[in-house]
Formats: C-alpha cells, sequence, structure tokens
C-alpha cells in the first residue's frame, strides 16, 4: 500500500507528529529553566513564554507543574537507558561501556547549547514528586544505576578494572556527574569534550602518582557533640533549639524534598509545640537557607582544619573528604544535599553556591600541594576538584545504596576510585606506605 503524504512523520499535516514534535520542545525548554533556575522558581508562564506560547496553549500539554517535571524525569531517564541500550549492542569493552557512559553526560549537555539537541533536567527533585510519580522515577533510576554497576563488575571479573567496592564506584560515578550542567558553563564549548576525556582519565588512572596504590592513613574522630547548656546560659540553650531545628529540618529536606517537607511535621518530630518552633523559624525557606548555612559551616571548619594539617596533598584531600563523609553520615550530620538548591529564591542561592564555591577550592590548593610534593599526578585540577564535590554530595544517601557498619570503612571505599582509579595498578610500583 502506498504512503499518503499525510501520513508521513514529517509532513505538516500529521498531527500526531506536530502534537510529538510540540510536546518535546515543551520538556525541552521546561528543562533548561529548572536546571539554570529551579523547579520553584520556574512557572508555567516561563515555560510558555520561552516558547512563544499562551499559557492555555501549554495546558492542553500539561495540567501542572508537578507533573511537568515528571514528565521532563521521565524523558531523562529514557533517555539515559536509550545510551546503555545502545552501549551493550557496541563492541565495547565492559569499562569502555562505563567509560561512553560517563561522557555522555557532557556530551548530551553540549549537544543542548549548541541546538542539537533537547534539554534534558536534572533529576535533582525526585524527593517532592508525588508518591506514584516518584516510585516511578526511582524505579528507572535504580534500573540506571544497577546497569552501570554491572559493567564495572563485568570489568572487575575480566580484569580489565582492579577489584573495588562496586556499589561506592558506581553511586561516586553518578554523584561526579549529576552537576555537570551546573559547571561545564565555566568552559568554553570546544574544551567540553576534550574535558569528558580528561575527566574520565581521573577515574581511570586515579590522583596517586607514580602508579603507587594510595593506603589511606586511619582517621581519628572525635565527635564533640553538644554538652548541655550550664545554668541560666539562656543563649547556648538558644544555639543548640536551633542546631536541634537545622539537624533535623536537613533531614527531613533531604528525604522530602522542599515541597515534601512540612514544618509541622518536623516540629512534631522534635516533640516542640508549634508556637515553640515557629518562634525560632518563621517560615521553610528560611529553614531551608539555615540548613545550608549551617553544612557549609560544618565543612569550612573540616577544610582549615586540614590545611594545617601535616602530610602530602593527597592525604590532606583524603582527610578532608572522608571528615565531610562522617559528617554527612553520623549523628553530627546530615549535611545538606545539593538536590534542594533549586528552591531557594535567586539571591539566596547565589550567595549559598558563592560561599560553596569558596569552600570547594579548597580543594584546588590541597591537589596543587599534592602535585608539588609529588602526591597527586598531573591532572586538571577543576575537573577533579569538580567531581569529587559532586560525589561528596552524592555520599549523602550512601546507606540507602549500601550497609554502612562502620563509616570510615565506607569513606574509604568510596572514594577509592577517586585516588586509586579503575585500573589495575602494577604491583612493582604500589606504596608499602
Amino acid at each position: 500500500m502506498t504512503t499518503t503524504s499525510s501520513s508521513n512523520s514529517t509532513s505538516p499535516f500529521n498531527r500526531k507528529a506536530q502534537h510529538d514534535a510540540k510536546r518535546i520542545a515543551i520538556l525541552s525548554e521546561a528543562a533548561r529553566l529548572f536546571n539554570s533556575k529551579g523547579s520553584r522558581a520556574t512557572t508555567l508562564q516561563d515555560v510558555a513564554r520561552g516558547l512563544g506560547l499562551t499559557k492555555t496553549s501549554l495546558y492542553y500539554y500539561v495540567r501542572t507543574k508537578e507533573e511537568l517535571i515528571f514528565q521532563c524525569y521521565e524523558v531523562t531517564m529514557q533517555r539515559q537507558h536509550s545510551i546503555m541500550d545502545a552501549l551493550d549492542k557496541a563492541t565495547l569493552t565492559p569499562l569502555q561501556r562505563a567509560g561512553a557512559f560517563f561522557k555522555s553526560q557532557f556530551e548530551g549537555w553540549l549537544s543542548a547549547q549548541t541546538g542539537d539537541d533537547v534539554h534534558v533536567a536534572a533529576p535533582l527533585e525526585i524527593a517532592s514528586l508525588k508518591p506514584l510519580h516518584r516510585k516511578a522515577i526511582e524505579s528507572e533510576y535504580i534500573r540506571m544505576f544497577k546497569r552501570l554497576r554491572a559493567y564495572l563488575r563485568e570489568a572487575m571479573e575480566s580484569g580489565e578494572a582492579r577489584t573495588v567496592d562496586s556499589t561506592s564506584a558506581t553511586r561516586a560515578i553518578i554523584g561526579a556527574t549529576d552537576w555537570v550542567f551546573h559547571w561545564l558553563h565555566q568552559l568554553d564549548r570546544s574544551e567540553v569534550l576534550n574535558a569528558a576525556d580528561a575527566a574520565w582519565d581521573i577515574l581511570l588512572g586515579g590522583l596517586s602518582a607514580n602508579g603507587h596504590e594510595y593506603q589511606p592513613a586511619p582517621l581519628n574522630i572525635n565527635s564533640d557533640g553538644d554538652r548541655p547548656a550550664q545554668g541560666f546560659d539562656r543563649e547556648e540553650q538558644h544555639r543548640q533549639k536551633q542546631e536541634a531545628f537545622y539537624k533535623a529540618g536537613t533531614w527531613f529536606f533531604n528525604r522530602k524534598g522542599f515541597n515534601g517537607a512540612s514544618l509541622d511535621e518536623i516540629a512534631e518530630h522534635l516533640n516542640v509545640s508549634k508556637g515553640a518552633f515557629y518562634y525560632h523559624i518563621r517560615n521553610k525557606e528560611d529553614l531551608l537557607f539555615a540548613c545550608y548555612e549551617r553544612s557549609i559551616g560544618i565543612v569550612q571548619r573540616i577544610d582549615t582544619n586540614a590545611m594545617r594539617a601535616e602530610g602530602t596533598g593527597l592525604e590532606k584531600l583524603d582527610e578532608t573528604a572522608r571528615r565531610v563523609f562522617h559528617a554527612q553520615n553520623s549523628d553530627a550530620g546530615p549535611l545538606i544535599r545539593y538536590n534542594t538548591i533549586t528552591a531557594l529564591p535567586t539571591e539566596r542561592r547565589k550567595k549559598i553556591l558563592s560561599a560553596t564555591e569558596d569552600a570547594d577550592s579548597r580543594f584546588d590548593t590541597l591537589i596543587a600541594e599534592g602535585k608539588l610534593d609529588g602526591s597527586i599526578r598531573d591532572v586538571n585540577s577543576l575537573l577533579a576538584r569538580r567531581l569529587m564535590s559532586g560525589a561528596i554530595n552524592a555520599s549523602m544517601d550512601i546507606s540507602l545504596w549500601r550497609a554502612i557498619d562502620d563509616i570510615d570503612s565506607a569513606a574509604i571505599d568510596y572514594f577509592d576510585i577517586f585516588y586509586n582509579g579503575l585500573l589495575p595498578k602494577d604491583p612493582s610500583k604500589e606504596s608499602l606506605s
């Protein structure tokens, strides 16, 4: 049977094709805005305006912003699995598949910026979705995780990769790429593909110089904890109450997202009256902002102490990362996950990101120190810092992926990929320290 022009997918009379094209354009524009402004600051009117549509026209495709976020995340997960489907059919080794998937995150961002492909939303606010939507996205995210982990396990079984804790390594790799959309803007577009190769080289070879396998030293972490306020020290009592509010708020924001967290629920969790709670916390946005400030303060103290410590640049970098990991996963924590950063209004978000950038830049100093003392090989410091910062943020939910019997042992497993890489080491060059 001859196909008529009206049924051709490229025909202007093919209504389904036109509908699908418009839907793709809407999701791409929404993804671009969600990545740059955050979903809370983005309205349906913003999306419509960016496409030259009326809000009424947009409602024909999506009724609520939550539905739009869900559809964007659906596209994101479909894209990830499509990439993996293609890699599984290609003539590649397991480690080459892992590398190609890692670099595809850079390539996808670049294609969207040049207009060669659509924008894809970073799935940062899964926790804020409605239960059914959240379950659907989480299921696909877990499936993606397991597929990448399978690449690493196959590579280890064949001897292509050294033996590492595959769950920790997979979480670190995914965490390292979660925020490429945020910082790749700092590079010239012509540098992005080379940056992808250089970043994967860091994960293959690790930071440790001369082919040595870095052996972390025992880390003595003393948790001072909060001591009861003495007598009538009301200022200290007030500080401790605020600390309790911020810790509880952080836990709820990390688990439920900004939209899912409830101030009433947090007050009930702390067993305090709503009146007492609202005396200290005016609204949810103020609490989220305070949680970010608290977490940054903790990281800054860890960074400062590491800078003063003795040892090589690599040892100081390792100590810093492990202490932050401990703060995230012990009673001292949790620290805030940056997945909620887009819930803050622009000015507050800029302030937090600026303070975070300042704290993260300490890594540059330690990496430079390591290059000078010979403990760290010659790598791109910015890329190494960005990869580790993303992984550190992702480590806040490591207990959801693997058992944590000892926090420091889990930290050593988690960061091993950054120091020793995935490629097998030459036994003749292994460090005896």
